[in-house]
């Protein structure tokens, strides 16, 4: 079966997930073409990129990084365009079919804004534009013709899963989590815990923001408030359970008490080919499971003592409104603040907390007030990180 091409924005392309999605790319005998590349720093790897894959844009957002690079090698018709402005602009551009937006924090939010509001489909491995304004981005989806699927692999396990029945046959979800270096610590083993330490996950390679997220369970909180919006679930509906292997990506179980599964090795190739090929299945560069090797499972309940940011993200699912943007960027901070020394890795999600309950909480806002929202949670977390 004949297929038509797609042509991809892939931002954030020399990031973890951009650089598995080039790969994804290049393997796909032009099924896909990256026709737009960004990156904030790394430009030596975005000329690179630019020179290997010839895309029609590239998006330098440090303007001032821009200013000073050479950029005399960029390849004769690719246009340079700089500033985080560029990103939107370029999201909008009829030429692109559909943007895979891997940008990590709230720096994903706008363009992921602008391709929805331009009738795209985007590949959401940013999971903060639902964490922040989940509402907000499902009814402009909704409003516009848009399409959201998701990158993650927690989530494209979900979304693969759910294919097996309806909406309303779903009794729940079940995210899995490795529980990250320090899932057989005590709690008081883990205030000895360096920057190092939580940078050395198990089994994902990963940039150190999302390390320490795993590391903290943060990651899972934020999943579970992405999952609310992406599927349309009550909070009651989704749980999480402890997977060290990271084999069973995510399950979903049906009213009749089936479990449906998507399994695989850690590899992101898979869940972002998924997206950028759905609705159909091409063979691919993705690591695959070896039946001839033994293999074993373990699911073990996430501790909700030892893993306080879950509670978190179940507030926030369940309030909606302005908590998901306060935690997302709280969180954030903490973070930025742990990985430079200022933090200690136990003060990361009680700094969050503190934050959270400070923040007056608005039910139904709007964009402008999340992103205002979202400086001043880093505004306290720094306050926090001084007392």
């Amino acid at each position: 079966m004949s297929v038509a091409s797609k042509n991809v924005a892939v931002f954030g392309s020399t990031g973890s997930i951009g650089k598995n999605a080039l790969e994804v790319i290049a393997a796909s005998d032009g099924r896909l073409r990256a026709v737009a590349l960004s990156a904030h720093g790394k430009l030596d790897l975005l000329l690179e990129q630019a020179q290997q894959f010839q895309p029609r844009w590239v998006v330098a957002t440090d303007k001032d990084a821009a200013k000073r690079f050479d950029w005399q090698a960029l390849p004769k018709g690719t246009e340079l365009l700089t500033g985080p402005d560029a990103l939107a602009q370029t999201a909008r551009e009829d030429e692109i079919d559909i943007v895979l937006a891997g940008i990590v924090g709230t720096a994903g939010l706008r363009s992921t804004w602008a391709a929805l509001e331009a009738k795209k489909t985007v590949a959401l491995a940013n999971k903060e534009t639902l964490v922040m304004a989940g509402g907000l981005v499902t009814r402009l989806a909704s409003e516009r013709g848009g399409k959201i699927l998701p990158v993650d692999s927690e989530h494209s396990a979900i979304f693969q899963a759910l294919r097996a029945g309806d909406h309303d046959e779903i009794r729940r979800v079940v995210l899995t989590a490795s529980g990250g270096p320090f899932r057989e610590l005590s709690i008081e083993e883990l205030k000895q815990v360096t920057v190092d330490d939580a940078l050395a996950h198990p089994t994902w390679d990963m940039g150190p923001k999302i390390t320490v997220d795993s590391a903290t369970m943060m990651n899972k909180a934020l999943e579970i408030i992405e999952c609310r919006w992406l599927f349309s679930l009550e909070v009651e509906q989704i749980e999480v359970v402890i997977h060290p292997q990271s084999i069973v990506h995510s399950f979903v179980e049906f009213i009749d008490g089936s479990v449906v599964a998507q399994m695989g090795p850690p590899d992101m190739k898979l869940p972002i080919q998924y997206a950028l090929e759905y609705p159909h299945r091409q063979c691919g560069v993705a690591e695959r499971l070896n039946w001839q090797q033994p293999l074993e499972l373990t699911f073990e309940p996430a501790d909700r003592e030892r893993c306080p940011a879950l509670s978190l993200g179940y507030d926030c699912a369940r309030q909606g409104g302005t908590s998901g943007a306060v935690l997302n960027a709280a969180n954030e901070a903490a973070v930025e603040a742990f990985l430079q020394g200022e933090l200690h890795f136990t003060e990361i999600v009680p700094a969050c907390r503190s934050v959270l309950d400070a923040h007056h909480f608005d039910p139904e806002p709007t964009l402008e007030q999340l992103q205002e929202l979202d400086r001043w949670a880093r505004q306290e977390v720094a306050r926090w990180v001084c007392t």
